[in-house]
């Protein structure tokens, strides 16, 4: 039985009350993302917390959920495309003000492990690349790391500083190669060009990463509980 502990708390950032899951009772912090639109339960819902229970309940990780504010920012057709990446900005600051600092003090690590599938690699992914001074390992899932297609042909340096594919060409810091990175797809994901794309500029800037293509395999759930158990065994 993983020990779970549901916190609520008013976010500064975000001018809202927002919630949080955490699973586990010591170990490196994984921040693991919800998918697209997803809710701070849903990685408990789909079992993929159940996939690493052994390493949760060994002390080895603690896992800790964030809400999900998509529906708010990139998903939110009802506002301009500036104010989407905006209320992005301000999840990253939740993220990186209030939700890092909690993991690194109950844990007593510097440094945090990002992880998520799907919509859920993205935000692992940028998270990551932009605070790598904080980050020491990304494991996405199917991931999709072009933000572009949710804001209807606006851009902006907003939208450049929050699109992997676009900074990171770009970005010299020397943090970006002590990252631990696994991009994690299959040989039917729809998110698989994304991975390989991030692949290659990647191997472009000379980080060290595992691209791994499963086969005969979905964008889902199922895969997913594969995926993160071998990725947790790296630690």
């Amino acid at each position: 039985m993983v020990k779970e502990e549901h916190k609520k708390w008013y976010s500064p950032n975000l001018s809202i009350d927002i919630d949080l899951l955490i699973f586990g009772h010591s170990g490196i912090p994984i921040l693991l993302f919800p998918t697209s639109m997803g809710r701070y339960f849903e990685n408990k819902d789909f079992n993929l917390i159940d996939s690493v229970e052994g390493f949760i309940n060994e002390g080895k990780i603690k896992i800790y959920c964030p809400d999900g504010i998509d529906k708010l920012s990139w998903y939110n057709k009802s506002i301009p495309p500036a104010d989407r990446v905006k209320n992005h900005i301000w999840y990253d600051k939740y993220l990186l003000e209030e939700l890092a600092p909690l993991a690194r003090h109950e844990t007593g690590h510097q440094k945090i492990i990002t992880a998520g599938c799907s919509f859920g690699g993205y935000h692992a992914a940028n998270f990551a690349f932009r605070h790598p001074w904080l980050v020491s390992h990304m494991f996405s899932m199917s991931g999709a790391f072009d933000i572009t297609g949710q804001l209807d042909g606006f851009y902006n340096n907003d939208v450049y500083f929050n699109n992997p594919i676009d900074f990171i060409p770009n970005n010299s810091n020397p943090e970006l190669h002590d990252l631990k990175i696994v991009l994690g797809t299959t040989d039917r994901d729809m998110c698989r060009p994304d991975n390989e794309k991030l692949s290659h500029i990647l191997n472009q800037k000379g980080i060290n990463h595992w691209l791994d293509i499963r086969q005969n395999a979905d964008h889902d759930w199922p895969i997913w509980r594969e995926m993160f158990p071998e990725y947790i065994a790296q630690l």
